[in-house]
């Protein structure tokens, strides 16, 4: 017969003695089925108030866009660079600006001294977009410009270069960032006072709803203020409250809110914690479809849906250990895909 032990097992310490995720939530040692209701009533993907997803199959249907935010240097640069990602596999073009274009400087300004092209692609004219854009196919892949206070011009550079190739407005997909607010809070790009940077940004909702319908017209963004210090449940606190002022702002300029609703985009943040990220991209969602629908008082379906681009956190990384980034960036990705 073995010999039994004369000793109780000791109990395994944790390394610490209270868990909590970024936004103060205490985690228990350990879950079982009495922590949640069986009866949670998260919806089912693709229905009001699209919980697990805005999309009936989400990605199982339909691939997700991939695009790497890429732009550094000059014009001509950034489109060699463009045309290997798109060659490569990538789905859709994601367009970084240096310093001086997102603050509406030339290349040759003063101001502008030490940081042309270092952060971005300088842009300062339109020809130096017809540049950017050679030979890249603008009816068929979709572009996702991070620009702000000068969204506008961008924009307009962007719809004139597709014009002058017989492309027409209608054809062209995409985003502008467009995020005044969120500059004022977390990031520094802006360049007007408050009130005619809103008047700008719905100047923009309007036009676009006409001319150029299958753009998306704002990124509403949470990265910015998660990566200025935020927990995640303040990252999607200011960023809905953001979006609820640029709706306001666009109904009291007069837009129908199904004109322009529809074509709203939101920017969030990955982080470690699978589970509270889950957890926020759900919220969110379930938040936003309400306040659009009650609120606002949005008939058509798809003004509910949050649609959002994620990327994954830059504050999270270390330079120095990059195949610890590999494993952090692929568990930040997957929460953001998983409905």
């Amino acid at each position: 017969m073995a010999e039994q032990p004369t000793k109780t097992a000791k109990k395994s310490k944790l390394r610490k003695d209270r868990f909590v995720t970024s936004s103060g939530v205490e985690l228990k040692d350990a879950y079982t089925s009495s922590d949640w209701s069986a009866h949670a009533d998260l919806g089912t993907p693709g229905s009001y108030p699209y919980t697990r997803g805005v999309q009936e199959t989400m990605y199982r249907g339909r691939f997700w866009t991939m695009r790497q935010y890429a732009g550094f240097g000059s014009a001509a640069e950034s489109n060699a660079r463009y045309k290997i990602l798109l060659e490569r596999g990538q789905t859709g073009l994601s367009v970084a600006f240096d310093l001086p274009t997102q603050m509406g400087y030339d290349s040759d300004h003063i101001m502008a001294t030490g940081e042309v092209g270092k952060v971005g692609v300088a842009i300062s004219s339109i020809e130096d977009m017809e540049i950017l854009l050679k030979d890249l196919p603008l009816e068929k892949v979709s572009t996702s410009m991070t620009i702000n206070s000068t969204a506008g011009i961008l924009l307009a550079f962007y719809i004139a270069v597709a014009r002058r190739r017989g492309i027409p407005a209608s054809a062209l997909t995409g985003t502008i960032q467009n995020d005044i607010l969120k500059e004022y809070i977390a990031r520094g790009t802006y360049i007007y006072p408050p009130t005619p940077s809103m008047r700008l940004i719905t100047d923009i909702f309007g036009y676009c709803s006409r001319e150029v319908p299958n753009w998306n017209t704002i990124s509403i963004s949470g990265y910015h203020i998660r990566e200025a210090g935020s927990t995640a449940a303040q990252e999607i606190a200011f960023t809905l409250a953001d979006g609820m002022t640029y709706v306001q702002a666009a109904v009291d300029a007069g837009l129908n809110v199904d004109e322009f609703a529809s074509r709203l985009s939101f920017f969030f943040n990955g982080h470690n914690n699978f589970f509270e990220e889950v957890a926020k991209f759900r919220a969110a969602r379930r938040m936003w479809a309400r306040i659009m629908r009650d609120r606002f008082g949005a008939k058509d379906d798809k003004s509910w849906r949050l649609r959002f681009h994620t990327q994954t956190a830059g504050s999270t990384l270390t330079a120095q250990q990059p195949e610890n980034n590999i494993v952090r960036v692929t568990v930040q990705a997957l929460a953001a895909v998983a409905p």
